[in-house]
């Protein structure tokens, strides 16, 4: 028997039209109010170079493509940054396919240039976890060394670190519930022994009822991601540390858990990523540590040590 399939009107949706559709499913999805605002001003950015007056159906590969040069030519930013941006309206594009507005094309975002990501120091790291002096600092303070010894034992997103409330606290079992990520999906992450330690020490002056947030401003109501921001980029300069950016801790994470022989499976489950491309980029970078066999076989330290004590006499 013949199936019949009945071909839509690809002309009937606008590109507005498709995108406010777009959005209503991924609200029904219950995606975060952060992923929603990324989709919204990834639009916003596309309207500016196509009318969203204009039909899903006139739509094509050279559409995007158009997109990507004007994106480079009108805008600073880098690959990765345009990249983002293209990533929202690739899925919106490719939901227009998926509806029949659109005919079917296949999308590749621009290759971006690798760069290895900085992270904080070891000395770094000595000024910034450098304990304060519980007699004299302020609650500020100590709050911030509280949340950098949080990030650095954790890898969380600001967004996930914020959103964790006292009752997400296992200290029984070393457990922390991270009930907001980006991908929507609660997870459970062991909590080291050293950070059990100062969260236990830090909800003694904190106190608080279980349905708090761990990390509260003066007045104990939750801190933001951009509240978190400022009062750590300025506790770092107060400590004479330049680096200020709070996702480098969880760069930091993610680069020694490699180098200690860390399972990446297990690391890309306690970031948080859907996939594991983001995780391999961290294992292709700090995968093998070089430092040992580069100081035993190097050239001109082996040449150095072999001449010890040998010297040319200099003219007067």
């Amino acid at each position: 028997m013949q199936t019949i399939f009945m071909e839509r009107d690809l002309g009937e949706m606008t590109v507005q039209g498709g995108f406010d559709k777009f959005m209503r499913v991924k609200r029904f999805e219950k995606l975060s109010p952060h992923t929603i605002k990324y989709y919204e001003d990834c639009f916003k950015y596309f309207k500016r170079y196509f009318d969203p007056k204009q039909p899903c159906a006139i739509i094509t590969l050279d559409t995007f493509y158009g997109y990507v040069e004007h994106l480079a030519n009108t805008t600073n930013a880098n690959t990765v940054t345009t990249n983002t941006y293209l990533r929202g309206i690739r899925a919106l594009f490719y939901y227009f396919m998926q509806e029949g507005y659109t005919k079917r094309f296949k999308i590749k975002l621009p290759k971006q240039k690798k760069t290895i990501k900085e992270t904080y120091s070891s000395a770094d790291l000595d000024r910034l976890l450098k304990k304060p002096d519980l007699k004299k600092c302020t609650f500020s303070e100590y709050r911030s060394w509280v949340m950098i010894n949080y990030l650095v034992g954790t890898g969380n997103r600001i967004r996930t670190a914020v959103n964790v409330q006292i009752k997400h606290l296992d200290f029984d079992n070393g457990l922390i519930l991270l009930a907001e990520t980006k991908n929507g999906r609660p997870i459970i992450i062991p909590m080291a022994n050293s950070l059990s330690q100062i969260l236990k020490e830090y909800l003694v002056y904190r106190k608080g009822e279980p349905d708090d947030y761990v990390f509260c401003d003066l007045h104990g109501k939750q801190l933001t991601c951009d509240g978190v921001t400022t009062v750590l980029y300025r506790y770092n300069r107060r400590r004479g540390v330049e680096k200020t950016s709070v996702h480098l801790y969880r760069h930091f994470f993610a680069k020694h858990w490699v180098m200690n022989g860390g399972d990446r499976n297990e690391l890309q489950t306690i970031l948080g990523h859907s996939s594991p491309a983001m995780v391999q980029e961290y294992v292709d970078i700090y995968g093998k540590d070089l430092t040992p066999n580069f100081i035993r076989y190097n050239p001109l330290d082996n040449y150095t040590r072999a001449k010890k004590g040998e010297t040319i006499r200099m003219r007067k």
